[in-house]
């Protein structure tokens, strides 16, 4: 019958595929791929023989309704992605929308997702928490973005390449202030590893190593107002004696923000205000 597979893939460890995985890839007419050359390893390492097409970012407007009318026209498809879930920050979310506006059958066969993985491990609050997925590398639409989550009171968890770290860590640092936060990498792999603390004992550790493999970020939520024991004015008044001694606005906020646990863009909105 024809229809559209979701189907997850291992994050790292192969001995997590599951036997369902197996069986619909063995199944189906042909499977599309985020990248064909992973794919294919994976399928070669369990033995599977089957045609792929590429499906990507890049190339999913007009690969999309290409698969789509392939499964209309009675073939069968599984969908997968590099490693995990399928759809989730990804553009496999793209065909399954065109298949759904179609009426095609859709079935998911799920695994392991890093995101939740690592939610699992992070030692931070589970009962409530935000996938932003990956912030944007433009610098109006990262601050936007980190702007508007601020101030949620639950876990927020990204993903992050390891050549955007560094940056990513500064950015989170100036707008959510110094949080608790545990960064996740090379899930069950044998390299696995997890690593607890201050958004700033991050920026340290990677100031003096290269980040290596991708990363999962947990970091908590936005404390409570009760819980803050100094008012945002005692902050913004460190931030404008600093800036009285000769320090840029923008390191004053930031070391503000650190002290007294606002984020940057709380104090720099008041001094700006201040001035105009």
């Amino acid at each position: 019958m024809s229809k559209l597979y979701v189907v997850g893939t291992p994050i790292g460890n192969l001995s997590d595929m599951t036997p369902r995985a197996l069986e619909i890839l063995g199944s189906v007419d042909f499977i599309a791929a985020e990248d064909t050359r992973v794919t294919l390893k994976l399928l070669t390492h369990f033995g599977i023989q089957k045609p792929l097409v590429s499906y990507y970012e890049q190339i999913k407007n007009q690969k999309g309704e290409y698969i789509a009318e392939r499964i209309a026209a009675g073939e069968s498809c599984a969908i997968v992605t590099d490693a995990g879930m399928p759809c989730i920050s990804d553009p496999g979310e793209d065909l399954v929308r065109i298949c759904a506006e179609r009426g095609i059958e859709i079935n998911v066969v799920p695994t392991a997702t890093a995101a939740m993985s690592a939610l699992a491990v992070s030692g931070l609050s589970t009962s409530r928490f935000s996938f932003e997925g990956f912030l944007s590398v433009t610098k109006k639409q990262r601050n936007a973005h980190l702007e508007e989550i601020k101030d949620y009171k639950y876990t927020l968890i990204f993903y992050e390449a390891p050549h955007k770290l560094k940056n990513t860590l500064d950015d989170l640092y100036g707008a959510l202030g110094d949080r608790r936060i545990a960064l996740c990498r090379e899930l069950t792999k044998i390299h696995e590893e997890v690593l607890r603390g201050r958004i700033s004992d991050m920026i340290k550790y990677y100031g003096e190593r290269e980040p290596k493999g991708e990363y999962v970020l947990v970091i908590e939520g936005a404390p409570k107002e009760k819980e803050r024991y100094v008012d945002v004015e005692e902050a913004v008044d460190c931030a404008r004696k600093l800036i009285e001694e000769g320090v840029k606005t923008s390191d004053a906020c930031k070391e503000a923000a650190k002290k007294y646990g606002f984020s940057k863009s709380e104090i720099y909105s008041a001094i700006v205000e201040e001035y105009r």
